[in-house]
């Protein structure tokens, strides 16, 4: 689950507290199938669905798997999702419910920052794609209907309601320790649940004018129904989209494949506490892939890196931002200082791993 501020920044936290209600990620991460009754109203056609998909994931690292939804955007299998879904998976499955249609799935690009993936279903063909409607000419009080895998049960589930806010601005968190702030958000009182993330919210026109992205919920309760939620606007979300289709990477925009280093990090601050002493900077290692990239380089656990590919390394987040610039089976040189509080250097070949 994950914690969330809202963004006008004045007073919310105070509410937080009074209220102990955080704002939480509506992806499904550990996945718990809880028996769901579709509630979605569209017809059948000649193409395959109705636009709106289910996605499950194995989760590469912690194991366990995940759940959650995703929007047709072509009929050959270009599916938009929030990155949260996909982050950290090992395989992806699209599913469209109903049909029998299911296939794996490859990830063309995301933006971290911007909480938003592009999927490629493969030898995927005819598959129905939604209508996008103009998220810039929402109001506040205009209906809404939310769509969602709901519970992870791999039904479609939806959920009305209106507009109630515009332009919000929320730091998220999800389960997998993952931590954005989301800007622009379109707030909602359509009820969403765990694994409703990526779904599509529809005007009464059935337009897709927001990507379904986070909730408020009560602290202490896995399944999440609240009448908070927050959807990225369509029109943003396209853009990125677009941008990602096209090849075209950027600071905040990753195309293809990830690069994988083989080391879990936190924080020197956290270090300490776990009794890893070598530095008071940089991304300490507190876990390290047996066979991986760091390892098979010299890293061990308790080595702090301070700079990868000539970039300094300050935090974890730091470690992230850099390893999204590289590519798999690049070889860069890595500075790390072991617990003594001795300096080294090597050189590692980077790896395919999950996506952030």
């Amino acid at each position: 689950m994950r914690s969330l501020e809202d963004p006008r920044r004045a007073r919310w936290p105070r509410l937080l507290s009074r209220f102990h209600t955080r704002i939480v990620l509506v992806a499904l991460v550990v996945f718990a199938a809880v028996a769901v009754v579709a509630g979605l109203a569209f017809g059948r056609s000649t193409p395959i669905g109705t636009g709106v998909v289910v996605i499950d994931t194995t989760l590469a690292n912690r194991g366990g798997e995940g759940a959650g939804t995703g929007i047709v955007l072509t009929s050959s299998g270009e599916i938009l999702t929030n990155n949260h879904v996909i982050r950290g998976a090992a395989t992806i499955k699209i599913v469209v419910p109903g049909t029998g249609h299911s296939y794996t799935a490859t990830v063309v690009g995301y933006s971290v920052s911007a909480d938003v993936a592009v999927l490629q279903a493969r030898n995927a063909s005819n598959l129905k794609a939604v209508t996008v409607g103009n998220s810039s000419t929402l109001k506040i009080g205009q209906s809404v209907i939310a769509v969602g895998n709901a519970g992870g049960s791999g039904s479609l589930v939806s959920s009305t309601g209106t507009v109630t806010a515009l332009r919000r601005t929320v730091t998220v968190s999800d389960q997998q320790g993952g931590s954005e702030t989301l800007i622009g958000l379109i707030e909602t009182n359509a009820a969403l649940e765990s694994g409703d993330s990526g779904g599509p919210l529809l005007n009464a026109a059935g337009k897709v004018v927001g990507v379904n992205t986070a909730a408020s919920a009560s602290v202490g309760f896995q399944q999440i129904s609240s009448a908070d939620s927050y959807a990225i606007p369509i029109n943003r979300a396209v853009t990125i989209a677009n941008r990602i289709e096209s090849g075209t990477a950027s600071a905040t925009v990753h195309i293809g494949k990830t690069a994988y280093l083989g080391v879990v990090v936190i924080t020197a601050d956290e270090a300490w506490r776990y009794g890893y002493t070598g530095s008071s900077s940089g991304a300490v290692i507190a876990g390290l892939a047996s066979a991986g990239p760091a390892a098979k380089a010299g890293l061990t656990v308790g080595d702090s890196i301070t700079t990868l590919d000539g970039h300094a390394v300050f935090s974890p987040t730091a470690l992230s931002t850099i390893l999204l610039t590289e590519r798999p089976g690049a070889r860069v040189g890595v500075t790390y200082t072991d617990q003594t509080g001795t300096s080294h250097s090597a050189t590692v070949t980077l790896a395919s791993g999950p996506p952030q």
